[in-house]
């Protein structure tokens, strides 16, 4: 799907999603499309989030609507939109050189399905991720599947994609003290056990090879998670999940034990 000029666009459909998109990126929206014979407080809603963002409504009927998006619970909402792009390694250094926080990233070497990338960008968001990084080569980018999946967190949270994944987790640990910590599993060593409350980024590797070798080389430390039953690993999006949580406990428990 195809907007102005050369930028791809998406269609999101929705209450939820919509209004996500209002509130977090309304610059992307081209078109917006509501039911025009609904006219209950949750439309209300979309209506002042859009003029406040001088998003221009167009009035449908429920049918146009169906025909826009067939198959799917629109809710009498219909957006569409620029989708999200990923930034160059040129804007990272600045992302990490303006937090006021240690950085937290979630680097993922060679995640090639969109369901996958989704889900693990909306669990980075959820977990306050400061920047989403992966190789541009045999790795999957923001397609509208991934997009769709990540409900808003591919708008909410920096994606990047780099040329040399090896060249750029070396910057990471020499310009900016981040501590790389691989998930691999035949790894002795538990995640609950490995100290992750600093400067830190989280490797996942791919659904099918895990981590590559260079990636895995260049880890500071590599962990793993107990795994008691006869699966011999967890999908990547989950493991990431646990993995970023474990991270925010951590860092909220030393938050805690700091002295006033």
């Amino acid at each position: 799907m195809t907007g102005k000029g050369n930028d791809a666009t998406q269609l999101v459909a929705g209450l939820h999603s919509v209004r996500t998109a209002l509130r977090h990126g309304a610059a992307a929206i081209v078109e917006l499309w509501v039911e025009s014979r609904r006219q209950d407080q949750r439309i209300g809603e979309i209506a002042t989030l859009a003029h406040r963002s001088g998003v221009v409504i167009q009035p449908a009927t429920r049918d146009q609507l169906d025909r826009l998006v067939p198959g799917i619970n629109h809710q009498g909402v219909v957006a569409r939109t620029l989708l999200p792009k990923a930034q160059g390694e040129n804007l990272l250094d600045q992302l990490l050189d303006g937090l006021n926080e240690p950085p937290l990233l979630l680097i993922l070497d060679g995640v090639q399905d969109p369901h996958n990338l989704g889900a693990c960008l909306r669990s980075a968001d959820a977990a306050g991720v400061h920047a989403v990084i992966a190789p541009r080569d045999r790795s999957v980018g923001l397609t509208p599947v991934a997009c769709k999946v990540a409900s808003g967190a591919a708008e909410s949270t920096p994606f990047f994609q780099v040329t040399n994944l090896a060249r750029t987790l070396k910057r990471l640990k020499q310009s900016h003290g981040i501590w790389l910590v691989g998930t691999a599993g035949d790894s002795g060593e538990r995640i609950y056990a490995a100290d992750l409350t600093g400067p830190l980024a989280l490797i996942m590797g791919g659904e099918e090879r895990g981590m590559r070798r260079l990636t895995q080389e260049a880890c500071d430390h590599l962990v793993s998670l107990p795994m008691h039953g006869v699966v011999e690993s967890l999908n990547v999006s989950v493991a990431a999940g646990i993995c970023l949580y474990e991270a925010v406990r951590q860092r909220i428990d030393s938050n805690s034990r700091q002295p006033l």
